[in-house]
């Protein structure tokens, strides 16, 4: 569970986790938070959870990064410190792994008839346009790459190297799956978005940050050398 500033939201989030029959252990890693989180992170007493503090402000992928090392689990699970995504439907994302059918879940926010708040149009246009063409790149028919929910055997996300510091992180690990040949799902999930008034951080810059990293970790990124043009797109997204 990567966390920035997210006071507001932070111990209601791991409550619910907790309360998941499916919870064995809550990694967080708190990426340099200065609103108070560190603060409520540090008051949690549950054995089951680990808090790792980032010395400062590195991004989403940074801090997924150290939390798989840290993941024991048969099974791990990314949730976001926000009241997005619901932990009462980890039951959706972990059971074909344990059926024996797939390595990888992603819980598509457009799949099902669960309930969704009804938010920004072009953010909805923008991770479709972003996932359509990370299909082109992958050869995966998938409905929502950006998904904050994805669920992973252990041992296939500790042996995959996270790249992207930040929100690159989603097309960075799909395209890396697709190359690993594994089992992958889709199951539909609910979803209740924030507004940037209520926290919500991801921007244009991320998504124009996304295509490059479509492009990059795909076999053809990798033939033409694109990988290497990273240090000149830290500036959109990181």
């Amino acid at each position: 569970m990567p966390c920035f500033n997210e006071r507001q939201t932070i111990a209601t989030v791991v409550e619910a986790v907790l309360a998941s029959p499916f919870t064995g252990e809550v990694v967080i890693v708190d990426d340099g938070s200065t609103d108070g989180s560190r603060d409520v992170l540090a008051a949690l007493t549950d054995p089951r959870v680990r808090v790792i503090f980032q010395p400062g402000n590195r991004g989403k992928g940074a801090a997924l990064r150290e939390g798989f090392i840290h993941a024991t689990q048969p099974i791990v699970i990314v949730q976001d410190a926000d009241l997005e995504y619901d932990p009462a439907e980890f039951s959706q994302l972990v059971t074909p792994i344990l059926d024996g059918k797939a390595d990888v879940v992603f819980g598509s926010r457009f799949l099902s008839g669960r309930p969704h708040r009804v938010l920004y149009f072009w953010h909805y246009l923008g991770n479709k346009f972003l996932t359509t063409v990370s299909n082109m790149f992958t050869n995966l028919n998938l409905t929502d790459m950006e998904t904050c929910y994805k669920a992973f055997r252990r041992e296939v996300i500790q042996g995959i190297t996270i790249e992207e510091d930040r929100f690159g992180f989603e097309p960075e690990v799909t395209a890396k799956l697709a190359a690993g040949n594994l089992r992958i799902f889709e199951v539909g999930i609910s979803y209740s978005g924030r507004t940037y008034d209520e926290g919500k951080k991801i921007g244009w810059r991320d998504g124009v940050r996304a295509i490059f990293c479509i492009v990059a970790y795909s076999p053809i990124g990798g033939r033409l050398g694109v990988r290497r043009l990273a240090p000149l797109m830290r500036s959109f997204g990181g």
